[in-house]
Parts: C-alpha cells; sequence; structure tokens
C-alpha cells in the first residue's frame, strides 16, 4: 500500500469494540448460564478466532452484525472438542483459554499460525501447571502447539515476574474451578477488564493495587455487555490529529477504563490539545468522547508502572515521539519484543528508513524528536499495531511510503484505512 502526506485530518471517527472486553466477553459468555448478549463485539479476526474456539467447544454462537448472542453452557458444561482449537493470531485466545481448559473434564489441543507458534507460553503454562494443571508445550520449548489434559486444579498465590492482563486472566478462570482462593500479585497492575466482567458475571472477585484475587465459583449469570470503543485503536486518530498540521478528530464513545488510559496521560503530558467527554459506562468500563486537535509537542521519559496501561500503543507512541521537540525516552517495555512481533527493533528500523532519529535499547527506545520523515518502504511484518502506526507515520512523511503487509489490519481494525481516509481534508 502506497502512502502519501495529508494536509489536514477532521471529523469523528467510531472506532471498533474494544478487542479485550471482546475476548472476554464471549468466553464468560460461554461460562455462564443462560444468555449473553455483547453489542459493540468487535468483528476482528482475534475475537473471531474466540468465537470459533468456543463453538468447537460446543457453545451456540450467533452473530448479527456487530451483536454476538452467546447461549452459555454454564462453567461444567463444555464439551470435548473433535478438532484442535485454533487460535489463529489472538495470543489473548490462547493464553485465557488454556486456564479455561485446565480444569475440564476433557483433553484439548491449541495451536494457531506461525506468530501464534513464536509467541511464550511457559507464562501460563508454568503458574497453571503449580495449581495442578497438565499443560505442555508440544515442541517442550514453551512454545504452541499446547497440548492441556483437564486436571482437578488448587488455589494458589502466584507472584508474576511480568505484569501481563493475560497471565492474570489465565489465572482468574482457571480459579473459578479451583479448591481454595487464587491470588494473583503482579509488579504493576494491568488491565483489569477480567476482574470487572468476573464481578458482574456473579463471581467472587476482589482487587486491591496490583492484587486480585478469585475464590471458587458454583455458577456465573449471562449478562448484557455493551462494548465501548477500543482505546487502542483510537490511539492512531489521536497521534495523528496531534502530530498533522490542522487537524481535529472526535473519537465517539471510546473506553476510558484507567488501566488502558496511559496514552492518555503521554499525550496531555507531552502537551498535546486533548478534552474528553464521559458519557457511557459499561460492565463497570467508563467510555467517553476524546478530541485532539493539532498540538505542539515535547518528548518526555515514559517508564515504570506507565507502561502496562499502554502497552499497545508504544508503536504509535514511537512515532508521535518523532514530531516531538527533544528526547522522549522509553524505558520498561520488554513485553514489547514478544509481541505479534519484536516491536522495539521493527519500529526502530521502519522509522530510522523514514529518518528519524530513533535507537533501540534492551527495554525500549530513545527518540530525539523534530527530524522530518520522508517516504521509504516500511514492513508491518504481518503486525496490525506496526501496519497502523506506519500509516500514520507516512501520512506526515514527504514522499511516498510503501507499506508491506498492510492488510493484517483486519486483525483488529477491518476498516481502519476507510476511516483514515474518510477523515483526511
Amino acid at each position: 500500500m502506497i502512502i502519501t502526506k495529508v494536509h489536514g485530518l477532521s471529523g469523528t471517527v467510531r472506532v471498533p469494540g474494544d478487542k479485550s472486553i471482546s475476548h472476554r466477553g464471549v468466553m464468560l459468555g460461554a461460562l455462564a448460564k443462560g444468555q449473553t448478549e455483547i453489542h459493540g463485539f468487535l468483528m476482528g479476526a482475534d475475537c473471531l478466532s474466540t468465537i470459533d474456539c468456543f463453538r468447537k467447544l460446543g457453545v451456540r454462537i450467533n452473530i448479527y452484525s456487530d451483536t454476538v448472542v452467546v447461549e452459555g453452557m454454564g462453567l461444567r458444561g463444555l464439551k470435548n472438542p473433535i478438532q484442535t482449537l485454533n487460535v489463529g493470531n489472538s495470543g489473548t485466545t490462547m493464553r485465557l483459554i488454556s486456564g479455561v481448559l485446565a480444569p475440564q473434564k476433557f483433553s484439548a489441543k491449541l495451536d494457531g499460525d506461525a506468530s501464534i507458534r513464536k509467541r511464550p507460553m511457559n507464562r501460563v503454562i508454568m503458574p497453571l501447571s503449580e495449581m495442578g494443571a497438565d499443560i505442555k508445550s508440544e515442541s517442550g520449548d514453551g512454545l504452541p502447539p499446547l497440548m492441556i489434559n483437564g486436571k482437578d486444579l488448587k488455589g494458589i498465590t502466584y507472584k508474576s515476574p511480568v505484569a501481563s492482563a493475560q497471565v492474570k486472566s489465565a489465572l482468574l478462570l482457571a480459579g473459578l474451578y479451583a479448591d481454595g482462593e487464587t491470588t494473583v500479585i503482579e509488579p504493576a497492575l494491568s488491565r483489569n477488564h477480567t476482574e470487572l466482567m468476573l464481578k458482574a458475571f456473579g463471581a467472587e472477585v476482589s482487587s486491591e493495587g496490583a492484587t486480585a484475587r478469585v475464590k471458587p465459583c458454583d455458577e456465573l449469570f449471562g449478562q448484557m455487555v455493551v462494548v465501548p470503543g477500543d482505546i487502542s485503536s483510537a490511539a492512531y486518530f489521536m497521534v495523528a490529529a496531534a502530530i498533522t498540521p490542522d487537524s481535529e478528530i472526535t473519537m465517539k464513545n471510546v473506553g476510558l477504563n484507567p488501566t488502558r488510559d496511559g496514552i492518555i496521560r503521554v499525550l496531555k503530558e507531552m502537551g498535546a490539545d486533548i478534552s474528553i467527554r464521559v458519557n457511557e459506562r459499561a460492565v463497570g468500563e467508563p467510555a467517553g468522547d476524546i478530541t485532539v486537535r493539532s498540538s505542539e509537542l515535547k518528548g518526555i521519559t515514559i517508564e515504570g508502572n506507565l507502561i502496562p496501561t499502554l502497552i499497545d500503543e508504544l508503536p504509535v507512541i514511537a512515532v508521535l515521539a518523532c514530531f516531538a521537540k527533544g528526547t522522549t525516552v522509553i524505558k520498561d517495555a520488554e513485553e514489547l519484543k514478544v509481541k505479534e512481533s519484536n516491536r522495539i527493533d521493527i519500529m526502530v528500523s521502519n522509522l530510522k528508513a523514514m529518518g528519524a532519529d530513533i535507537e533501540a535499547t534492551d527495554d525500549g527506545m530513545i527518540i530525539n524528536g523534530g527530524k522530518p520523515l520522508h517516504g521509504a518502504v516500511v514492513d508491518s511484518v504481518k503486525d496490525h499495531r506496526v501496519a497502523m502506526s506506519m500509516t500514520v507515520a507516512g501520512m506526515n512523511a514527504d514522499g511516498d511510503t510503501d507499506l508491506i503487509d498492510a492488510h493484517c489490519v483486519k486483525i483488529s481494525y477491518p476498516r481502519f484505512y476507510e476511516d483514515m481516509q474518510r477523515l483526511t481534508v
């Protein structure tokens, strides 16, 4: 795809539903008694993989436009799958469903695409095994495919070495079935959608700081879930509006969960012209309209407990930093190396090709902003967040930018290019 420089962006956009909430709505709906309706569901490839896996586990799931209706089987109603559960490109599906499958009375195999087969799964294999699960990497190196033979589990207290909502969620879901309370202690609080939704579905969950606990559960109950717009998808429009001259974009009904709003805090600290109107709540999730205008930006340091609140937005934040005065330092973001790609290396490589003054570090990047970007050939390496980030960069670079494998945005935002084009002045 060829991307050319734009001279202003204006209008409103309603980004797709939150990816994390969409995944969890299907999973909890499948485990609940009765019907769960999920409105505003993200019809991206990853969330459709979650639907496919639970259909193979015997759950009836119907799709009506952006509404998904799940006919819950109850906590102990899932059926033995006769096929491999293919998660596609979705690490969230594989890690969370591992926690669901570990305590079942049957065996299941989990696999995915070439990218998933490079993603580290020991981070869920080890704590689930500590709970008594029989879960193994077929290759023996902690990578998929995974074979899970259902076993009785016991509750544990697990001190996670990483702040990962996927690890925490897998253990909390397994903890619903365990003998005794399950506690997860993180080094910093990761996104808390699972805790909020479990509580809404009737589980006994508590949180204090970076510690979450769940007690064994007899039954969950189907709910109405209204999914707000995904702040990770909105981030590309926020950054585009901030760095493109003569621009103003309003993103409607975006999720404002404080464990996910790091991109807003970064924009404010960098001096962006941003305003927010809170207007709705969905399953305990705040949401609102975000307006961002062209801004004079300054470099900052992004580190510590802020990182888990914006881990998926760091690629586009790297683009943002290229247009700020001064130096931006991103630290404590080793997790970027084990996403759909090594997002540190690929973003540094792509932005360097466009003329940015950027260097990789062991745990992040150093970006000296203010150096004009020019068109180049850049590679998404089939990573949807890299593709969307480089699109925003190309829209603010002189000359043509040739983005390889641009189509991978379908994983989380199928209509991304159409929405961005519509805003172009």
